[in-house]
């Protein structure tokens, strides 16, 4: 009689129970559990940033050709209940301006007091929701004191630009493309790379799509859209910096953390950098907490940084570019440092099923 075989490959012979039990391991649990920590995180910060903006000290010029008009005028403004405006006096609308040029002030009121009708200079190239917010801020105090408010564009959004959220769109897309380059590697070719010229390899193939990233972005959004008409070569520049700066934190998480420094990347990126990036709604609209590390995260830093150039001819792009610089160092060098501490323990790629034995540990880039 011919004897029956069994097959391998079919798995435990259990029935379902132990089907389930080998399917399921504890750290596919981990990690599943991982990822509904995740998006209940991106569904709290998205919806406790965006759900209730208020203005807050909003930083606001004020001037009149008496000294002393100014002066009261901005006391005023400065001691309204909730503290919307922080409002100092400058010394004549060529300075206010100036002020507005250079990113130190969001507006301008110029009071007339040979009449009724001030002028609110805003800057909507600096986003939509935080010039109204100002419009309405100002417009309820001067009609308080029985005076009407005109508002003047003095840095409008380009026409292709609507509510001067295209800079913010072009950095999300931007910083997208850093992690998924940084994660596609890790699923190719292992969470780790597996010795200090592997990491090397994955910096400088980091570099090169950061420079094709950062070009096409900036080609797109300006020549062909027509969306921001800033300065081509400093946007590729700006460009080439957000997608290393977030690859390479991606690729430092991976470092230290395995497969797990995707989601890290995931958090500090998209978690609480986009929504704290001062896109939809700026600064001085976001909740304190928000408001505090928007400007030291990728989203928020690139974001001001391609506003600057975009609409103010670079002025105060300086900052956010230092603070992109830092993350960018940051990563590279806390990827290399993982290399050499991690040496021969690159893993297989993510995904692939191989074992974690040192045949495994010496492969992939």
């Amino acid at each position: 009689m011919t004897q029956p075989t069994t097959d391998a490959s079919a798995g435990p012979s259990g029935g379902f129970p132990a089907e389930f039990k080998d399917a399921v391991s504890t750290r596919a649990f981990l990690l599943v559990l991982g990822v509904l920590a995740l998006q209940l995180a991106f569904i709290t910060s998205y919806i406790g940033a965006f759900h209730h903006p208020a203005p807050s000290r909003i930083p606001l010029a004020v001037t009149a050709p008496a000294e002393q008009v100014a002066a009261r005028a901005a006391q005023r403004l400065d001691a309204l209940p909730g503290g919307p405006l922080d409002a100092r006096t400058v010394p004549d609308e060529t300075a206010a301006l100036a002020r507005i040029g250079d990113r130190d002030v969001d507006g301008a009121l110029i009071i007339d007091p040979s009449g009724k009708t001030d002028r609110l200079l805003v800057a909507s190239g600096a986003g939509a929701s935080l010039s109204q917010a100002l419009a309405e801020v100002v417009g309820r105090a001067e009609a308080a004191q029985g005076r009407e408010v005109r508002i003047v564009d003095v840095a409008p959004a380009a026409a292709g630009d609507a509510r001067g959220l295209s800079s913010f769109y072009l950095v999300v897309g931007w910083c997208v493309g850093g992690y998924l380059c940084a994660a596609v590697l890790a699923i190719s070719a292992g969470a780790r790379p597996a010795n200090l010229a592997r990491a090397v390899i994955r910096l400088g193939a980091l570099l090169l799509y950061s420079i094709a990233a950062g070009l096409l972005g900036t080609v797109i959004a300006g020549p062909i859209l027509g969306a921001l008409p800033g300065n081509v070569m400093a946007l590729w520049g700006l460009g080439t910096l957000v997608v290393f700066a977030v690859g390479a934190i991606t690729l430092a998480f991976q470092g230290v953390a395995g497969v797990v420094g995707i989601g890290l990347a995931i958090l500090l990126v998209v978690v609480l950098g986009n929504p704290s990036a001062g896109g939809a709604y700026a600064y001085p609209l976001l909740p304190p907490f928000w408001s505090a590390i928007g400007p030291a995260l990728p989203p928020g830093a690139g974001t001001y940084a391609a506003r600057s150039i975009t609409y103010f001819r670079g002025n105060d792009a300086g900052p956010p570019t230092l603070v992109l610089s830092a993350w960018a160092v940051l990563g590279a060098a806390v990827t290399l440092i993982s290399a050499v501490l991690h040496r021969g323990k690159g893993g297989p790629a993510v995904g692939s099923g191989a074992p974690t034995g040192p045949a495994a540990r010496t492969s992939g880039p």
